[in-house]
């Protein structure tokens, strides 16, 4: 199959790359990345998740961020949302875009949401039904969609279950989440091959982590499975709290230029994209685990 000629990343970086940072992020800071992030020509940037601050401290303040951003015309601004409760909150706070998220794995949404993976759907249906009466566009989320920290190998066949799933709730899009970073190449295109059957390929967005370092060349495979959309973290920031030991999802920076080295369009500036990811990381103290913000930095250094 021939690769897109165009491509639309999701930033998650606010979002995802975020809930799990120990140092607190204050919401004019979040703010202010959100806004620098759609300034670099992101059509999509997580803003928040209306989650129990009880589990996710970090996104205590998803309201006031949301209320608060600048919102740029033709940019979406999705926030999480677990059940109405979080559905009714988000959308008192603006919400135009929700994401609701499941997993193929029965173990993991057990362990991620304490339901079953047919309880997360009891959850999700009043939240899909509602956000249709109210206008507000929905997007899906499955996890472990090659493997699972608790149970292993995961059956491509149950990831497209749950995706099609997704998709009859009326998901515009369904984000294929590959959660703990262990899948190659071969396994993606495996996956995808199954899950396009039951879930048309326009309608499909690839999550990818980097654990193993595999997280490009399986946004390749994806790439040459058909697949146009892919979620990633501005400076590679970001894990998951219920897989040990896994890193960030990949890095906008490393995901644009490869991108943009293939001659894919994106509508995304590298420069601003990177400079985005500096402020972030001079905010947490910390250094960039995207390979192409270090090679950058390096070379203005020099």
């Amino acid at each position: 199959m021939r690769l897109p000629t165009e491509a639309r990343m999701v930033e998650v970086g606010p979002r995802d790359g975020l809930q799990n940072e120990a140092k607190s992020v204050s919401a004019a800071v979040k703010i202010a990345l959100i806004e620098k992030l759609a300034d670099a020509g992101l059509s999509v940037v997580e803003a928040g998740a209306f989650v129990s601050p009880k589990w996710v401290p970090q996104m205590a303040d998803s309201a006031a961020v949301l209320r608060g951003v600048r919102r740029k015309p033709g940019v979406s601004y999705p926030v999480l949302v677990p059940n109405m409760q979080g559905f009714e909150a988000a959308k008192a706070a603006g919400a135009e875009t929700i994401a609701i998220f499941a997993a193929a794995s029965e173990t993991f949404s057990r362990r991620n949401t304490n339901c079953s993976i047919e309880e997360s759907f009891g959850r999700f249906a009043p939240v899909a039904e509602a956000a249709k009466r109210a206008g507000i566009a929905v997007r899906g989320y499955v996890s472990c969609v090659v493997d699972c920290p608790y149970e292993g190998a995961i059956a491509p066949a149950a990831v497209a279950a749950v995706a099609r799933r997704l998709l009859d709730l009326d998901c515009y899009e369904v984000s294929l989440g590959e959660t703990i970073g262990t899948a190659t190449p071969g396994r993606v295109a495996a996956m995808l091959e199954v899950v396009a059957a039951a879930v048309p390929r326009k309608k499909l967005a690839v999550h990818l982590h980097d654990t193993y370092g595999q997280a490009l060349a399986n946004l390749m495979a994806a790439l040459q499975a058909g697949i146009s959309v892919c979620d990633s973290s501005v400076a590679g920031l970001g894990g998951c709290p219920y897989a040990k030991g896994a890193s960030g999802n990949v890095a906008s920076e490393d995901v644009l230029y490869l991108l943009d080295g293939l001659g894919i369009r994106t509508g995304v500036d590298l420069g601003k994209l990177a400079a985005a990811g500096r402020f972030i990381l001079g905010e947490l103290g910390r250094e960039p685990a995207s390979k192409v913000a270090r090679a950058l930095a390096a070379k203005a250094a020099a």
